[in-house]
């Protein structure tokens, strides 16, 4: 079955970085569009980035541009997110996605602490 495991999270001050991982199988990784999205307490989930199949395309929203960079490694069927520049905003539990014939699937989150 699809499985994500995302990694990485922690504590760190304003200004830090960060590097998640998500560890994806039971799909075909190369042939799937991959999306990294975040949610803080009370608030909605929020989408931070996306790439292509091959990796050649990737988008971010205005809040993150800049800052975080998506890639991945089909080799090993991994995602990533470098997170540069963190922000107090930016804390939340991060989750690496995939739309797979319709349906979504989530990994079971890796929360990111930004504080001082």
């Amino acid at each position: 079955q699809v499985q994500l495991v995302e990694s990485g999270g922690g504590l760190v001050q304003p200004g830090g970085s960060l590097r998640l991982s998500c560890a994806a199988s039971g799909f075909s990784f190369s042939r799937s569009q991959m999306y990294w999205s975040r949610q803080a307490p009370g608030k909605r989930r929020e989408w931070v980035s996306g790439i292509s199949e091959i990796g050649d395309t990737t988008n971010y929203p205005d809040s993150v541009k800049g800052r975080f960079t998506i890639s991945r490694n089909n080799a090993k069927n991994t995602l990533y997110l470098q997170m540069n520049r963190l922000k107090l905003e930016d804390s939340a539990l991060y989750y690496c996605n995939v739309l797979l014939a319709g349906d979504e699937y989530w990994g079971q989150g890796t929360q990111v602490t930004v504080s001082s």
